[in-house]
């Protein structure tokens, strides 16, 4: 028998034991480091603070820096953009990758990170983050990204973890608590309920409480909880009618009094709504610096009684501890091993593979077959997303060189099968490719989705991989009996040619190295390990968010609620292309003997279960083990299934090991909305442990006894809540349904007219006003010099879309540009109709800059 594999899960926070000896999760030191006792002495500092120094610090120096106060020895740090990377900008500062970056390590995405499941590997990649940050000069990376994939269409998942929220916060504490171990700041994004780019800066999204709480807020829960991160990145959309920079019951109520976060909340850049609201909300750093009068705000409200200045004191502490703790560590200068980290990097992209199908054992190939490599993706990959998170790669790998590096040159060819964007089908090379492939004994196809369909900014319309890609995949299929394709894509797509090939691999967007992982991958150097964090479903119509996704121009209404992902599927019984948790190995592995530590308890005690894992195939490999809860009979509605607990365990041919997952009070609650508390039902509970979310191995029943109140009847009421006690399949949730759950009339969803215009209405959406289409060209112009050589390009349609979806307040962004706040007030009331009103304030507000 093997060593005993143990984890510890008193869910939301889970701790990996390995013969004793805490290993994934290095706890974070929550005592504070000093220099010169600048810490200890903040307080001391802030009392010789005057008022306008104060509200200074709570905004940005310009675009990436902080501001200090050269008189008080205190000093201006720097942020960047992350997560999978540093994007450190070497030139003029911007937020979407118009100037280049200094080089660095480009990791996996999060899609890929996830799919490894492995904590103690992410954690591996936060440090190397952090040894990054430090040769460069870099207190705060900004990241990780702990949003849920609502839908699959979502133009940022692949810097999302995944659809299920235990699986989120336990990646999102490791990268956090990997990359604070050296010294650096993280910043934890973007909170919350940001599930769409569509809109994505105005955009009012309307969640009853148990899908805020059990959903889209639980991942923050943990990562906040178990890793303390020093900042949290507040999200650019309302929630519930409330901007989230100025959201109290998220920022204050939840994040600093209810869980704890001793860190400070910063803007994503041009979020911040009502300067004065989001400070007494909880948000203490505005980004970037900008000529808006925000400080000036600050100075005022407190003059004035409406801000207390207690509170404006209580931010600054905040900021000058993020400040003080990033100092010491960046007073030093560091050098990180880059080999070690192309290495590591080449680890985890191996680890995130997915084998999907292995018709045949097709795969591993043998190193003496004649392959034939097709597409353009093998020597030309895609290994990243684009917008913000677009990384400089220090060194690049393709496939073709890394399969000829391993196996020799001599039985590898090469067609190319598509054109670069690969938006329509080239006869002449899909012909080109057929030939190369008929020499072939099998074929192997690179494909996936180009740069231009998963962009920052802009959700993706279908599942659909490019026109060029399908078409190439169904000629070389119907013309070769062993064909193996090879995606790279940040999230799921449809695959009608399922049926047609003989393997399929996943591997995401596997970063710089992900060429060299996917070349061991094939050859069997490496067994795949990965399974997805995500449902792949068989069409976009059976997601639960289809019908409400992305909405506006006002709101999206989450009418699903709680059944997102799995948890829709499984409970109507869906058919998907590929479960949750689903992932091939090159070997077997076999789950026995399943044991619980006892089969009746209080919801204050913890349920300890075994059971044993072996690996029954001729080769070594890892088992993802996943552990899910359901209650079989609750007064509210569930989901049928819900994961509670995950390990992944090596072994070797014949090795057996035991494993042992703890579950805390919290993997058998839901939210109780008039408790305002989690609740644990008296009954009987299913313990159900397998290799996916469809796939069970072994299952146990525990019963349960509470010693909370009972919840008010009005919510067992199945009668008002019918639809979600049997929630339809493929069908869409009504509006008096979703409100019947809300317990409120939606907000209207209509667009504002002329005349009712204000500083939150996007730019584009002023097209009425003659001076907003005025206004519009002229920004329109200007982007277009700014994107000239550009063309077609993921930047240049980021560029075009934000100047569409732009709030009016965004233009103040715009670092030392024209405009200021009293500027921009009076443009606004010429745009809303009243001309001569607006110039002559305006003309006032010129004379006064």
């Amino acid at each position: 028998m093997g060593h005993p594999f143990q984890i510890k899960s008193d869910c939301p926070c889970n701790t990996i034991v390995l013969n004793g000896t805490v290993s994934a999760i290095i706890e974070f030191q929550k005592t504070e480091k000093t220099e010169g006792n600048k810490v200890k002495n903040i307080e001391h500092l802030i009392s010789q603070m005057t008022l306008e120094e104060k509200a200074s610090l709570s905004s940005g120096l310009n675009f990436w820096y902080l501001k200090g106060i050269k008189r008080l020895g205190i000093p201006s740090i720097m942020v960047t953009d992350g997560p999978h990377g540093l994007r450190k900008q070497a030139g003029d500062a911007d937020h979407i990758g118009l100037s280049k970056s200094v080089p660095a390590t480009c990791f996996p995405t999060a899609s890929a990170l996830a799919a490894t499941w492995n904590r103690d590997l992410i954690y591996q990649v936060g440090v190397a983050l952090g040894e990054e940050c430090q040769e460069e000069k870099v207190a705060v990376i900004l990241g990780p990204g702990a949003n849920i994939k609502r839908s699959p269409l979502c133009g940022r998942n692949f810097e999302y973890f995944s659809e299920d929220p235990y699986l989120t916060g336990e990646m999102g504490k490791s990268h956090i608590n990997g990359v604070q171990s050296q010294g650096i700041g993280t910043s934890l994004k973007h909170y919350t309920v940001n599930n769409q780019e569509f809109r994505r800066m105005v955009i009012d999204a309307i969640v009853d409480e148990r899908a805020l709480r059990e959903i889209y807020l639980a991942g923050y829960e943990i990562a906040i909880k178990e890793a303390q991160p020093w900042t949290v990145m507040c999200a650019y959309n309302r929630v519930n009618g409330t901007y989230a920079s100025d959201n109290k019951y998220l920022m204050r109520d939840i994040l600093k009094d209810e869980w704890g976060h001793e860190g400070l909340v910063v803007t994503d850049w041009g979020a911040m709504n009502e300067r004065v609201d989001a400070i007494i909300a909880g948000t203490e750093l505005e980004m970037p610096g900008a000529p808006n009068g925000n400080d000036d705000k600050i100075v005022a409200a407190v003059q004035s009684g409406e801000l207390d200045e207690a509170v404006l004191n209580s931010a600054v502490e905040r900021i000058l501890t993020l400040i003080f703790k990033a100092e010491e560590t960046l007073s030093e200068d560091f050098v990180y091993d880059r080999q070690a980290h192309h290495a590591l990097a080449r680890r985890v992209a191996g680890e995130g593979v997915v084998l999907l199908k292995n018709e045949d054992s097709i795969l591993p190939l043998q190193e003496n077959s004649k392959v034939a490599l097709i597409g353009r993706f093998a020597k030309e990959p895609r290994y990243q997303g684009a917008g913000s998170s677009l990384i400089n790669p220090s060194q690049l790998d393709n496939l073709y060189d890394e399969i000829v590096n391993l196996v020799g040159g001599e039985n590898i060819t090469f067609a190319p099968g598509y054109t670069v964007t690969g938006d329509q089908p080239d006869e002449s090379l899909i012909q080109e490719a057929v030939d190369v492939a008929s020499t072939a004994e099998v074929v192997v196809i690179c494909a996936g989705l180009t740069d231009l369909y998963e962009v920052e900014g802009l959700d993706r319309e279908n599942l659909n991989l490019p026109p060029g890609h399908g078409a190439l995949i169904y000629r070389i299929a119907q013309n070769h009996s062993k064909v193996v394709v090879v995606l790279s894509n940040g999230s799921p797509v449809e695959m009608p040619w399922v049926d047609d090939v003989t393997g399929i691999v996943e591997g995401y967007l596997g970063g710089q190295a992900g060429a060299g992982a996917m070349a061991d991958i094939l050859y069997g150097v490496t067994n795949p390990s990965g399974k997805l964090a995500e449902t792949f479903p068989l069409k976009l119509e059976d997601n639960p968010s289809h019908h409400y996704f992305p909405q506006g121009p006002a709101t999206v209404e989450y009418r699903e609620s709680v059944f997102v992902g799995y948890r829709y599927y499984d409970s109507v019984g869906q058919d998907v292309l590929f479960p949750f948790g689903y992932g091939l190995s090159y070997t077997t592995f076999e789950y026995s003997d399943l044991k619980l530590g006892q089969h009746q308890l209080s919801d204050q005690e913890t349920l300890r279960v075994s059971f044993k894992l072996k690996n029954t195939g001729f080769v070594a490999g890892k088992e993802i083990v996943q552990l899910y809860v359901r209650d079989t009979e609750s007064t509210a509605f569930r989901p049928d299934k819900e994961l509670k607990g995950f390990a992944k365990v090596d072994l070797a041919p014949g090795e057996e090991s035991e494993v042992v997952i703890d579950l805390g009070p919290r993997a058998f609650a839901y939210y109780n909305v008039d408790l305002k508390d989690w609740h644990v039902e008296s009954g009987t509970f299913e313990i159900l442990v397998g290799a996916s979310s469809q796939d069970i191995r072994l299952n146990a029943s525990v019963e349960i006894t509470s010693t909370q109140s009972a919840a008010p009847a009005v919510h067992a009421d199945r009668d008002k809540l019918a639809a979600y006690y049997d929630f339809p399949k493929g069908q869409p949730i009504s509006q008096a349904d979703f409100e019947a759950l809300l317990g409120k009339s939606v907000p209207k969803n209509q667009g504002t007219q002329k005349g009712e215009y204000t500083l939150n209405t996007p730019v584009g959406d002023m097209r009425e006003s003659f001076i907003g289409r005025q206004l519009i060209n002229m920004m329109n112009k200007q982007i277009s010099k700014m994107i000239a050589g550009m063309e077609d390009t993921p930047t240049a349609m980021l560029m075009e879309v934000m100047i569409k979806e732009l709030p009016l307040r965004g233009m103040l962004m715009m670092g030392d540009g024209p405009l200021n706040r009293e500027m921009l007030d009076a443009l606004l009331v010429m745009i809303n109709g009243e001309f001569f009103k607006g110039f002559g304030a305006l003309i006032k507000a010129v004379c006064n800059k």
